[in-house]
C-alpha cells in the first residue's frame, strides 16, 4: 500500500543484456571495443549498434565504465537519489529529527488515509450490492404477485371450484366417484 515507507529493496531480476553490459562495465573501455569489433566483424550492423550505444551512453568517451556498475545495480545507494527523495543527511542533527519525525508522521497519515479509502470502496460496494439484491427482490415478488393474479383471473373467468383443481404435488383426496 505504502511505497513511501518501504526501505528494503530487493534488486530486480535482470535480462540477459543487463547482465552483459555489467560484465562489459567490469573489464573497462577495452571489452566494449573489443565487442563492437567482433559485432562489426560478425554482423555489421550489431558493431554499429554497439558503437551507437557506446556514444549515447557516453563509455567511449568516459575515463573508465567501472564506476557505472555499483549506482546502477544498486539504485537507492546512489547520492543523487537519495538526496531527491530526502534519504541522506543535512548534517544537522536537529532538522534530520524534525524531517524524520515530519516523514514519519506523513507516513502513518497516508496510510490511515489509505484505510480510510479502502473503508469508504467497501461500503459503497456493499450499498451496491444491498441495492442489486433489493431490486432483484422485488422483481422476484412483483412476478410472482403478477403470477398469482392472473392465476387468479383464470380461474374467476373458468368458474371453477376450489374442489375441483387438483394440485400435482398433493395426494387426491379422498373423493367418491359417482356411479
Amino acid at each position: 500500500m505504502n511505497t513511501a515507507a518501504q526501505t528494503d529493496y530487493t534488486a530486480a531480476p535482470r535480462g540477459w543484456f543487463s547482465r552483459s553490459e555489467t560484465w562489459l562495465d567490469e573489464r573497462g573501455k577495452g571489452a566494449w571495443i573489443a565487442a563492437m569489433v567482433i559485432g562489426f566483424i560478425l554482423f555489421w550492423p550489431i558493431g554499429l549498434a554497439l558503437l551507437a550505444y557506446m556514444i549515447w551512453s557516453k563509455r567511449m568517451f568516459s575515463k573508465s565504465c567501472r564506476h557505472r556498475t555499483s549506482t546502477e545495480t544498486a539504485p537507492w545507494n546512489d547520492a543523487r537519489f537519495a538526496r531527491r527523495h530526502g534519504f541522506s543527511s543535512s548534517g544537522n542533527t536537529a532538522f534530520d529529527a524534525y524531517k524524520a519525525e515530519t516523514l514519519r508522521r506523513l507516513m502513518s497519515e497516508q496510510e490511515a488515509f489509505e484505510a480510510f479509502l479502502e473503508r469508504l470502496r467497501a461500503a459503497k460496494d456493499k450499498s451496491e450490492f444491498d441495492e442489486f439484491m433489493d431490486e432483484r427482490a422485488n422483481v422476484a415478488r412483483s412476478a410472482r404477485e403478477a403470477a398469482q393474479a392472473e392465476f387468479d383471473d383464470t380461474a374467476m373467468d373458468a368458474d371453477i371450484d376450489a374442489d375441483d383443481i387438483e394440485v400435482l404435488d398433493e395426494p387426491k383426496r379422498g373423493k367418491k366417484k359417482p356411479s
